[in-house]
C-alpha cells in the first residue's frame, strides 16, 4: 500500500498558517494528504487585540479563544493542528520544544515544509518560527539523534509570503494557484474573529499573486500563494 503523503507547517501564531498557507494546506489534503500544522504559539499578546480589549480579559481566556479559532480554521482547511505553546511577543522556544518540534519531522517525514520568511523587522516571533522549523528538519536529518529511529531526507522548504515582503526581503519564487479552494481559505479566514481586519488585506493579496501567476504563466488563474525557496529544486525536467 501506498505511504500517506505528509506535508508540515509550522506557524509562529495560531492564525499565520491560514492567512499565508491556507490555500496550499486546503489543496493537499483536497488531493488527500495529511497536512499538519504547527503552531508554536497561540499569539496571545501580539496577535490578539481585540480579544483584549474586552472587560475582564485574561491571558487564559484569550489562549483558548485562539485555540478554538485556529482549530475551526484547520477543520476547515482539512488540516490536523497541534499546539506547542511556546508564547508570543516575546516567542522563546525550550530545548524541549525544539526537540518535540525534530520528534514531528521523524514522524510524519514530510514531503515539504511551509513557513516563515527569513527576516521580518516588525514581528521578531517570524523570524524565529522559521530557524526553529529548519533547525529542527536539520537534527531530524542527523543519524546520531534517536539512532533507533529513522532519519528524515531532504524536505524542500518553502518560506510563506510575510505582511510586507519588501521590508522582510522576500520575494516570490513560486506561485502556486489556489483558485480551486479560494473559497475554503476565505471561510478559513471568518474564524478567525480576533484579526477580522486581515481578512480584506489577504485577499487582496490572493488576489494580485493570481494576477502573477496568470502573467508568469499561460494559465487563467485568480487567487494564487507566494513562496519563496530555501534549497535549489532538483529535478529532471525543466518544462
Amino acid at each position: 500500500m501506498e505511504r500517506q503523503k505528509n506535508g508540515l507547517v509550522v506557524s509562529a501564531h495560531s492564525a499565520d498558517f491560514v492567512w499565508r498557507a491556507g490555500g496550499a494546506i486546503a489543496l493537499y489534503a483536497k488531493r488527500g494528504w495529511k497536512m499538519t500544522v504547527v503552531c508554536l504559539s497561540f499569539g496571545e499578546r501580539g496577535e490578539s487585540a481585540k480579544l483584549w480589549k474586552q472587560p475582564g480579559m485574561t491571558l487564559e481566556r484569550v489562549k483558548a479563544d485562539r485555540r478554538d479559532e485556529a482549530r475551526l480554521a484547520a477543520d476547515i482547511l482539512g488540516a490536523d493542528i497541534r499546539f506547542m505553546d511556546c508564547g508570543d511577543y516575546p516567542l522563546r522556544v525550550s530545548d524541549e520544544a525544539l526537540f518535540e518540534l525534530v520528534d514531528v519531522y521523524r514522524e510524519l517525514q514530510p514531503e515539504f515544509v511551509l513557513t516563515h520568511s527569513q527576516k521580518d523587522p516588525y514581528n521578531f516571533d517570524h523570524p524565529l518560527a522559521t530557524h526553529v522549523a529548519q533547525e529542527a528538519r536539520v537534527i531530524a536529518q542527523a543519524h546520531g539523534h534517536h539512532p533507533e529511529q529513522a532519519v528524515l531526507g531532504a524536505p524542500p522548504v518553502f518560506l510563506f509570503e510575510p505582511h510586507q515582503p519588501e521590508q522582510c526581503e522576500w520575494k516570490p519564487e513560486v506561485l502556486f494557484d489556489i483558485s480551486e479552494v479560494w473559497d475554503q481559505k476565505r471561510r478559513a479566514f471568518e474564524t478567525m474573529a480576533a484579526q477580522e481586519h486581515l481578512w480584506e488585506y489577504y485577499t487582496r493579496v490572493a488576489l494580485q499573486r493570481g494576477v502573477q501567476a496568470s502573467r508568469n504563466s499561460n494559465l487563467k488563474i485568480k487567487y494564487a500563494e507566494g513562496y519563496q525557496r530555501v534549497f535549489p529544486q532538483v529535478t529532471g525536467e525543466l518544462a
